[in-house]
């Protein structure tokens, strides 16, 4: 094989097409245009052994065992992620209680963008590889249920999201949106960050010809509403691998046709379908888990529809990236 060493990412998220310097000066790009994502914390600290129980989800371990959050990002960045997301996903009342949030949210939300930003900057000391740190927004009013959405009640509890991951985060990813109303919500929360935005949303578990969000709206009406608010890409996650392809195309010519070259991502969920009036609290033991091998599968169709930002949701562990980064730079 011949010797190349890492020179420079040619930007944050614009290609992450690396660019490797043969040791006789010419240059060569041999990756795949594609961001490699990590995978779902939760269920990686679950696996890890971490303190994880119902109802703090990932919470558990930033109060009780922050290091084993460090290394589940680690594990990560050593299988060939590019991007990690901060785990601020459970720092909401929904899995803190109220109480709970009040008190310490904010200190969590921090805690957990300092570790991302922390194990991002020493990945990149070590490896001079570049790491993005994620800062994420999740469902605050609980996942997967755009019924139990209110705006106002939101908002408070968005704005300590963001106040704290802030000055830690290099872009944004608000993940699991169930609705348009939640996504404007969110977009409003953000509006005076100058960071970049993607927003993922989470579909209906229904392979069908018109993909829709979990509050039965239609991707083609959710592809223009993000469009019209300048966001820098449009994600989907936390749904089954079948319904995502779907999704890109839709997006993909949509946006299109709107004037607005978006990014567009997936990550999927390795369990199977989440039904109408799920609770989120109830989806810790699932399982009919999904191979890295078949993952993968899965992630060089999204690839060829248009998707450039691949990673994993709950129930993706390094083994998935692994074998996504390894595809990313595998002779053509």
């Amino acid at each position: 094989m011949k010797n190349f060493h890492y020179l420079v990412a040619l930007s944050e998220l614009d290609s992450f097409m690396v660019i490797r310097v043969m040791r006789t000066g010419g240059i060569e790009v041999m990756s795949k245009h594609v961001a490699v994502l990590d995978g779902g914390m939760g269920r990686e600290l679950k696996r890890m052994g971490a303190p994880f129980s119902q109802p703090l989800w990932s919470a558990q371990a930033l109060i009780e065992s922050p290091s084993l959050v460090r290394q589940a990002h680690q594990n990560f960045i050593d299988a060939g992620a590019e991007i990690i997301t901060v785990n601020s996903y459970a720092c909401v009342p929904f899995h803190l209680g109220q109480e709970l949030f009040e008190r310490q949210g904010a200190v969590l939300a921090q805690l957990a963008a300092k570790i991302a930003n922390s194990v991002a900057k020493c990945a990149i000391s070590n490896s001079q590889r570049p790491i993005t740190v994620a800062g994420a927004i999740p469902p605050v009013l609980g996942s997967y249920r755009p019924d139990l959405f209110e705006p106002k009640q939101a908002m408070g509890i968005l704005d300590t999201l963001v106040a704290a991951q802030e000055p830690h985060v290099d872009m944004w990813i608000a993940e699991t949106i169930s609705s348009i109303e939640e996504f404007s919500t969110i977009q409003q929360a953000l509006k005076n960050s100058t960071k970049k935005k993607y927003y993922s949303f989470t579909l209906q578990d229904v392979p069908n010809e018109q993909a829709s969000l979990r509050s039965g709206e239609l991707l083609a009406d959710t592809v223009k509403q993000v469009c019209d608010t300048g966001a820098d890409g449009m994600l989907f996650n936390c749904s089954i691998p079948e319904v995502m392809a779907e999704a890109i195309k839709q997006t993909k010519a949509l946006s299109k046709a709107f004037g607005k070259e978006l990014e567009i991502g997936a990550y999927a969920n390795s369990f199977g379908p989440i039904q109408a009036g799920h609770k989120a609290n109830n989806s810790l033991n699932q399982t009919n888990a999904v191979s890295a091998e078949e993952y993968l599968e899965f992630v060089k169709q999204w690839h060829q529809l248009g998707a450039t930002i691949i990673g994993g949701c709950c129930g993706i562990h390094p083994e998935h990236i692994q074998a996504i980064s390894h595809w990313k730079y595998a002779e053509h």
